[in-house]
């Protein structure tokens, strides 16, 4: 990565019109070197244990992100490839790659292009378009690495990444114990599914009498049956129990679920939850709200007496679609989260948002809800415009270490490897700026930076650097 992306900001001159002001370029790059030389705690992955690197080229151009990407090109499949705990066949992998590949050009203009042209060339020293003739090559040239665990720890080392977190039930037999910590993904109490009422009801069923297991995806269809229905009040404080008992404090620093911005959260009576229990059968937006917010609020409750052993990490402002999800966040949920929030002060709550336009109102929260932080760039804002804006926000706004300032979201160490880069080089760019107006000075911007990439996570969720990468 040679070039720094400018970065122009603007500023009102004396005349009161907007003047551009850019920071030195030189500037930029310096602080980008020196980035790269920080060390990165990622605070949210999906990695797996054993098999952290790519299983084939569509674990890096057909990322979920990458899919959004060519089906708004027109590409048919708008669906993830199977999702652990299965594994894509070199059948279904390969017919979605010859799917996708004549809208790669339609794409390579997006972030998300830019991203997977990054890692192929740093890893694997690709620098060609991936054309019909010469995918299969550059697909094996990833398929004798995928079960290479030191190269797996080489892409870490090369990323600069100290530690990863990972979803425990993707954990396997735990050979990468020394360097992933681990969240429970497990029940989405308060996330919507597409047209679905009662999946507040049917997450909490699903977890009663289990042990943790991965969470249902986004757009899951069909819905396998449980052994285990919830009829009654009883049974729903029954399930919460069980749930908050059965999560493995000693083993997880976080718990992560999502907060759907359709849901009204507000205090439900027993009364009106068990009469909403009753018309399930029937259950509409209204019911819905009221199987999510009583759920919400008891299991939050009970939480409580675990306090000090685990963060409550939550994403907001992507609301489901038939495949993905789209940015939506209404002020509404902003208001009632701060009530939530307000109601456990015990509790420490994490955020990751969606959502350009909420940041600054997360923000204001931030800074009056001691128990509330900020982590990285989630989904629709991680793309170099929105990623700037929520940085110079978050860094004009709150403390360093109310912020943590990465995460990959990653599948793959690929991924992570592709993440951290585009992050350092934006942190860069809003940190040139603020030098060259100056707000910092340029030792500031670098211990800044390395409050936000490191020492956040560190603090806010006690994640730990690898003793060493470990081959």
């Amino acid at each position: 990565m040679s070039t720094v992306r400018e970065y122009v900001g603007r500023t009102t001159g004396n005349n009161g019109t907007e003047e551009p002001v850019a920071p030195d370029r030189g500037l930029a790059s310096d602080l980008f070197e020196e980035l790269c030389a920080l060390p990165l705690l990622d605070p949210h992955t999906h990695l797996v244990g054993g098999k952290l690197g790519a299983r084939g080229l569509h674990d890096i151009l057909l990322y979920h992100m990458a899919v959004s990407d060519l089906y708004a090109a027109g590409c048919p499949s708008g669906a993830r490839l199977t999702q652990y705990p299965g594994w894509p066949g070199v059948e279904e992998a390969h017919a979605r790659i010859r799917e996708a590949l004549p809208f790669l050009p339609l794409v390579r203009n997006t972030s998300t292009s830019w991203c997977i042209r990054v890692l192929l060339r740093d890893l694997y020293d690709w620098n060609d378009p991936v054309t019909p003739d010469n995918w299969q090559k550059l697909d094996g040239l990833i398929r004798e690495r995928a079960d290479d665990r030191a190269w797996h720890r080489e892409i870490t080392r090369r990323a600069g990444i100290q530690r990863y977190c990972a979803e425990y039930a993707r954990r396997e037999d735990g050979r990468d114990d020394d360097i992933l910590h681990y969240s429970l993904e497990w029940a989405f109490f308060t996330r919507g599914q597409w047209g679905e009422f009662d999946t507040a009801l049917y997450e909490l069923e699903r977890c009663w009498g289990k042990t943790p297991e991965s969470p249902m995806p986004i757009g899951s269809g069909g819905r396998p049956p449980t052994e285990r229905v919830i009829r009654s009040l009883d049974d729903v404080h029954a399930a919460i129990a069980h749930y908050v008992g059965a999560i493995p404090y000693d083993r997880v620093i976080s718990m992560a679920t999502h907060i759907s911005t359709d849901i009204a959260y507000r205090l439900v009576s027993d009364t009106e939850m068990a009469a909403a229990l009753e018309r399930r059968d029937d259950a509409g937006p209204g019911e819905r709200d009221v199987y999510a917010a009583y759920i919400h609020e008891h299991f939050l409750s009970a939480l409580e007496a675990y306090s000090d052993r685990i963060v409550f990490q939550f994403s907001f402002g992507a609301e489901p679609l038939p495949f993905e999800t789209a940015s939506r966040l209404s002020q509404r949920t902003i208001a009632q989260l701060a009530e939530t929030i307000g109601r456990h002060p015990r509790l420490r709550f994490q955020c990751f948002l969606s959502s350009r336009h909420a940041d600054q109102s997360i923000c204001t929260l931030c800074r009056e809800l001691p128990n509330l932080s900020v982590a990285a760039y989630w989904w629709h804002n991680f793309f170099p415009s929105a990623m700037r804006q929520v940085m110079e926000e978050r860094l004009d706004m709150l403390p360093v270490n109310k912020q943590i300032g990465f995460f990959s979201d990653a599948y793959c160490v690929e991924w992570a490897y592709a993440k951290a880069q585009v992050v350092r080089r934006e942190l860069a760019a809003v940190l040139a700026r603020k030098v060259s107006q100056g707000q910092y000075t340029r030792t500031d911007a670098v211990e800044i930076a390395g409050n936000i990439l490191f020492d956040s996570a560190r603090d806010l969720l006690g994640m730990e650097p690898a003793k060493e990468l470990v081959r």
